[in-house]
C-alpha cells in the first residue's frame, strides 16, 4: 500500500542520519550498553583540519566488540567514558549518533564543524536536514542572562548569536547539544524536552 511504501522510505531516509545528543544522553546510552569501546574519530584522523582531541568517540555492543578485536577500539570503564565526553564538551565538540530505526545505537561521535561532514555540509550548503535535532533544546533565562557572549563561541548552530550588542537566542535554530549550557557562567541557559512538533 502507498502508507507502508511511505513509511519504508521515511525509514529508509533516516538509516544513516547524523543525530544530534546531549552529553547526559550519552552517558545514559553508554550505562545501558551490553559494551562500548572508545575510538578515534573517523573524521579528525582523515581530514586533520584541527587539533581537537582524537580519541573521544564510542562504539557499542557488538559493533564495539568488532572494533576492538581488529584494534580500532578499546573497551573503557564508564568512568573513562565520561572523562572522554568532558573533554569533547571542553574543547566544543558536538555528540553526534547514526540512528538505524532497525537496530540499536552503534555509534556515538564527538564531531567538529571542520572536519565532520554532515556538519560541515549542513552549513556551507543550508542543508539542516542533514542533521536531526536532539530530543532537547536550549531554554534562556533571559533576565540572568548577563550579555557575556560566551554561547556564541560555543554555538556550532548559531542558535545563540550577537546581534546589536546583546546575545540573541533563535530556539528554531537550536540543535539540543548542550555546549551552550556547559559554558553559562550565570546558569541562564538549560535544557528542556523539545515540544512535540
Amino acid at each position: 500500500s502507498l502508507a507502508t511504501e511511505d513509511s519504508a522510505l521515511r525509514a529508509q531516509s533516516l538509516e544513516f542520519l547524523q543525530w544530534v545528543l546531549p552529553t547526559q544522553q550519552v552517558l545514559e546510552i553508554l550505562r545501558n550498553s551490553r559494551s562500548f569501546a572508545l575510538a578515534n574519530c573517523l573524521c579528525r584522523t582523515k581530514h586533520k583540519r584541527c587539533d581537537n582531541p582524537l580519541e573521544v568517540c564510542f562504539y557499542t555492543n557488538d559493533v564495539a566488540d568488532k572494533m576492538v578485536e581488529q584494534g580500532k577500539a578499546r573497551h573503557v570503564s564508564l568512568q573513562e567514558g565520561a572523562e572522554a565526553l568532558k573533554l569533547a564538551n571542553e574543547h566544543g565538540l558536538v555528540h553526534l549518533t547514526i540512528y538505524n530505526p532497525e537496530q540499536h545505537v552503534y555509534a556515538l561521535c564527538s564531531c567538529c564543524e571542520c572536519c565532520c561532514h554532515d556538519i560541515e555540509f549542513m552549513k556551507k550548503l543550508g542543508r539542516p536536514d542533514l542533521v536531526a535535532h536532539a530530543d532537547y533544546v536550549a531554554m534562556v533565562d533571559t533576565d540572568a542572562c548577563v550579555q557575556c557572549g560566551a554561547c556564541t563561541e560555543r554555538c556550532v548552530f548559531g542558535a545563540q548569536s550577537w546581534e546589536s550588542g546583546a546575545v540573541s537566542f533563535h530556539q528554531d535554530k537550536c540543535y539540543g547539544c548542550g555546549l551552550c549550557v556547559s559554558t553559562c557562567a550565570s546558569n541562564a541557559i538549560r535544557m528542556v524536552l523539545r515540544a512535540c512538533r
